[in-house]
């Protein structure tokens, strides 16, 4: 193990990103349970991911503005489709979420396909680069993390329908899948959501968070240590710390 690797410098913004991340994570994960359609943050993230990699192809400046542009419009169609989706075919809407994933997934392939970067681009996009994440992007997300989570506590998202809940949805994971990628945006929103499912309110919302913050600070503090992707380190301890977590309480 290498112990010098504990560097406050990198490790604490990357961990600060996570707890951006979980707080309007932990509580749309509940509301994704409660709906029944797991897979629609990987749907939108895949889509948000799309937008990126479709600027990116238009040879838009990385981070900046009309990227993030790109992104959000993606995924606020995608919510838009889903909305429409839920409409007209209820009792299928989870195989078609995963059929939008699918899709978005190869759309991303297929433009990149003449990249000689493309691996690097789609391993970035799954992955992420928390560890990498600026003070830039820590603002940005902690500005929307904030509105987010005060439209999610005040009810205003519940008052805009089903479409109100899709575009908070797909605004949450773009800030987000740009920061940690789409498997720490998954896990992040299922794995507390999903530990917790027996507690109700305000205490499965803490717990979650808690069981959340564990997950990224032990991940990160592995991946330093072993040398190790920190996306995929911080997914096995948040799945180990729910699954201790649900142990416990059975």
């Amino acid at each position: 193990m290498n112990w010098s690797a504990i560097d406050a410098g990198i490790l604490l913004p990357a961990f600060v990103a996570g707890l951006l991340v979980l707080a309007t994570h932990v509580p749309l994960g509940s509301q994704v349970l409660l709906r029944g359609i797991v897979f629609i943050d990987l749907a939108i993230a895949q889509i948000a991911g799309l937008g990126v990699i479709c600027a990116d192809a238009l040879g838009l400046p990385q981070g900046g503005i009309a990227v993030q542009l790109s992104a959000v419009t993606a995924a606020l169609l995608g919510a838009w489709l889903l909305t429409w989706m839920e409409k007209r075919a209820p009792k299928e809407q989870e195989a078609l979420i995963g059929v939008m994933f699918i899709l978005a997934a190869c759309a991303g392939i297929l433009v990149l396909a003449g990249n000689p970067h493309g691996g690097e681009h789609l391993k970035d996009l799954l992955v992420g680069q928390i560890l990498w994440v600026n003070s830039t992007q820590l603002l940005s997300l902690g500005a929307i993390t904030a509105v987010l989570s005060l439209a999610l506590w005040l009810g205003w998202v519940e008052r805009l329908g089903r479409y109100g809940f899709y575009a908070a949805f797909a605004i949450a994971v773009t800030a987000s899948v740009q920061v940690v990628g789409v498997y720490l945006v998954f896990s992040s929103l299922i794995i507390p959501a999903l530990a917790t499912r027996k507690l109700i309110g305000k205490q499965r919302f803490v717990t979650g968070y808690a069981l959340g913050a564990v997950g990224y600070a032990l991940g990160l503090a592995l991946s330093a240590l072993l040398d190790l992707p920190s996306g995929a380190v911080i997914v096995w301890t948040l799945a180990a710390c729910g699954l201790l977590f649900s142990m416990r309480r059975t």
